[in-house]
């Protein structure tokens, strides 16, 4: 299949390309809504020049922007996102106990879920979590709303289904003598107490079942209850996708991939046949300091109020500074940890003189400030019509775009509003792919799209005037740019949902 790939570069008002000759007319006639409009093209010795007529595209695009902001098809199939740092061992964990190395892997599963969803997968989640838990409180604070169940809910019947299902696995390993007990004993499962006997060689789980991407040194392990009851929570997460056809992805940190490898093979070797990805990250670094999710978050909220008192004095108060605080508080944590590659540590600044800056073109607080400069900006010109001196914005197909003359103003469109669609369906094309253990998922995309899209509308809106006089004349290019800045404002909201982030409309 032929994909038209128009360069990024403008000349003048086209952008150019060379193909071969014999594809002229294919290219020409290609229509769709990923296809720019094609103004003609001029045959030459080296191929075929394209020009692409910018303002059929401000036209195709702004009439018909919701079909840009979704993924350009619906995939089918069901994804586990089982997150290791959530499940007991034994004790449920707590924000205190919660490394920051592990609320990365929270917060990636979280925001992958959400982007699933988006695409058509059911997306389910492990392991469920006593409802109004500590754990539950502190994620809710972050905007993650993790399945819980009730206090005295129980899994034992998976738990007992699961280790019958060991009991009898082709990879059990027979009773042995003393001598060769004590031999296989250094394969425990890590930082758990020991259940019976019963022991399950994974080697030759990954190696019968040619399984690649598995470390060769995982070996004979013993089971324990903890791990019994991990595999059951995957059971029931596995029991609850409604489609016949299961992807589980493990999203650890590198500290704990090698136990969650164990736990794999262990559900492998039960009888498991869904397809298992492992998602690694890597460390979180804090120089100079140690601290857990919960003193990061409280670290983090007070250098946010702080910064919003220098800058807006003593207007900050009440519930709805409060709601704002903890909305900002939050892109600031999901930003520091999401915007690197999940492979990659994360280096952070704890200490607590530094400040969240609530200015400079980077992180969260940048991107939310951006977001809500579009909202005022609505709201000044609804404020203006409700005074009579603007119109209702015409539809798109009632406005000459031949006004949108600003470099700027292509670049919001050619860059952000036109391959947004194509960044939403990247992960579920990874998953698709055959592959080994590992899976390596552009997780970081949305937050440095959403930073650099944040750069050039600051530069854009800090250059141009938007809202001009109430004068008939002037109305076309006025309502352009409010068409163009409407598609961004939805677009950042459509970006910022998959972060469980809501738009904050005044600052």
């Amino acid at each position: 299949m032929w994909r038209l790939i128009i360069l990024p570069r403008p000349i003048f008002n086209i952008h150019l390309m060379i193909v071969p000759p014999a594809v002229m007319g294919r290219v020409l006639s290609l229509k769709g809504c990923g296809v720019l409009p094609v103004a003609g093209g001029e045959v030459m010795g080296e191929g075929l020049r394209v020009r692409v007529d910018r303002i059929a595209a401000f036209q195709k695009v702004l009439s018909g922007v919701s079909a840009y902001l979704k993924p350009p098809s619906q995939r089918q199939g069901g994804v586990v996102l089982n997150c290791p740092a959530l499940h007991p061992k034994p004790n449920l964990p707590s924000p205190d106990t919660l490394t920051l190395g592990q609320l990365r892997t929270v917060l990636l599963t979280d925001h992958l879920g959400a982007l699933l969803r988006r695409q058509g997968f059911t997306v389910s989640c492990c392991p469920v979590l006593p409802e109004d838990s500590n754990i539950i409180v502190f994620l809710r604070m972050l905007g993650v709303d993790w399945p819980s169940v009730p206090v005295s809910w129980t899994n034992d019947e998976r738990e007992e289904k699961m280790l019958e299902a060991l009991q009898n696995s082709p990879y059990k390993e027979r009773e042995e003598t003393d001598g060769g007990r004590r031999e296989s004993e250094g394969k425990k499962m890590e930082g758990e107490k020991e259940w019976g006997t019963l022991r399950v060689n994974l080697k030759r789980v990954f190696q019968e079942e040619q399984l690649p991407g598995y470390d060769p040194s995982l070996g004979t392990c013993t089971v324990q209850r903890d791990s019994v009851s991990h595999l059951a929570q995957l059971d029931r997460a596995t029991a609850d996708c409604t489609v016949s056809t299961a992807t589980a992805v493990h999203v650890t940190s590198c500290q704990d991939e090698f136990r969650q490898q164990q736990i794999a093979m262990l559900w492998r070797a039960s009888g498991a046949t869904v397809t298992q990805r492992h998602l690694v990250c890597g460390p979180v670094k804090t120089p100079g300091s140690h601290l857990s999710a919960a003193q990061y978050l409280q670290l983090r909220r007070v250098q946010m109020k702080e910064a919003s008192e220098m800058k807006y004095g003593e207007q900050v108060e009440g519930q709805t500074w409060d709601d704002i605080i903890k909305v900002m508080t939050s892109a600031t944590v999901r930003f520091e940890l999401l915007s690197t590659v999940h492979m990659s540590p994360v280096t952070l600044d704890v200490q607590r003189e530094g400040s969240v800056s609530t200015k400079g073109p980077r992180g969260g607080v940048f991107v939310m400030y951006n977001c809500a400069r579009l909202h005022t900006l609505f709201d000044s010109y609804e404020r203006g019509m409700e005074k009579g001196l603007y119109p209702e914005i015409p539809e798109g197909s009632q406005l000459d775009f031949s006004a949108l003359k600003e470099e700027g103003e292509w670049l919001l469109l050619f860059n952000y509003l036109i391959p947004f669609s194509e960044l939403l369906d990247q992960s579920g094309q990874v998953l698709e792919c055959d592959g080994g253990a590992r899976v390596n998922l552009k997780t970081e995309q949305i937050c440095k799209f959403l930073v650099s899209l944040s750069k050039d509308f600051s530069s854009y809106y800090n250059r141009v005037h938007v809202l001009g006089e109430p004068l008939p004349h002037l109305f076309n290019q006025m309502f352009c740019r409010l068409q163009l800045l409407r598609a961004l404002r939805e677009l950042y909201h459509r970006a910022l949902d998959t972060l469980h982030l809501p738009p904050i409309r005044q600052l």
